[in-house]
């Protein structure tokens, strides 16, 4: 029976690396896995899912207002789905969430998302929010904070390297703009400036 995976993490934890090699593994064994990434974020280049150590792969872009579950019906009736991968699982909407529960219980297709649980301001992003309350099985990825212990929160800097605590829940970035925290230093540079 398939089910509905959340692989989350803060920033730089490998989930692009992950779901690539999920993806790959896949096609080794002749099976059709299907991409698909967010389309907000053009970081790297546009309709692919990019690593940061240089692999990639094809992906079909998803925008809020995609149906996703009439996507993945469609493209199993025409040529058979063994898993869907998506990556930036972060910017679904509660509706796409609750679409791809669907293809996971309709249509018996594995679903395997990657993305990060919590903003800048330590709060969770809706896609996030909502494959924490619904997938079937929750994978936390790790990476450290700059002090060695895990990081579980990532931070916004300005140009200047400067940590900002206010300001848009999405702004598309790198390494150049953001940086994954633990807890104690996130407090340290968020917390401690609204007090």
């Amino acid at each position: 029976m398939a089910k509905l995976y959340f692989y989350y993490s803060s920033m730089n934890a490998g989930k692009s690396t992950s779901l690539l090699q999920s993806a790959y593994n896949y096609k080794e064994r002749g099976m059709r896995p299907f991409v698909l990434s967010a389309a907000i974020d053009d970081r790297y280049s546009v309709g692919k899912v990019t690593s940061r150590i240089g692999l990639e792969t094809e992906a079909h872009l998803f925008r809020k207002e995609d149906d996703l579950y009439k996507i993945l019906f469609g493209q199993n009736d025409k040529d058979r789905i063994n898993c869907v991968l998506i990556d930036e699982s972060q910017f679904l909407s509660r509706e796409q969430v609750m679409q791809l529960t669907q293809v996971v219980d309709n249509l018996d297709i594995p679903v395997l998302c990657y993305g990060i649980r919590t903003d800048f301001r330590g709060e969770l992003f809706p896609g996030s929010k909502h494959l924490l309350a619904w997938a079937d099985n929750l994978i936390e990825l790790k990476t450290i904070c700059h002090c060695g212990s895990k990081a579980t929160m990532v931070v916004r800097m300005d140009s200047e390297g400067k940590v900002i605590s206010d300001g848009d829940q999405v702004v598309i970035g790198g390494n150049d703009q953001y940086q994954s925290m633990c807890r104690r230093h996130f407090s340290e540079h968020i917390w401690a400036k609204s007090n």
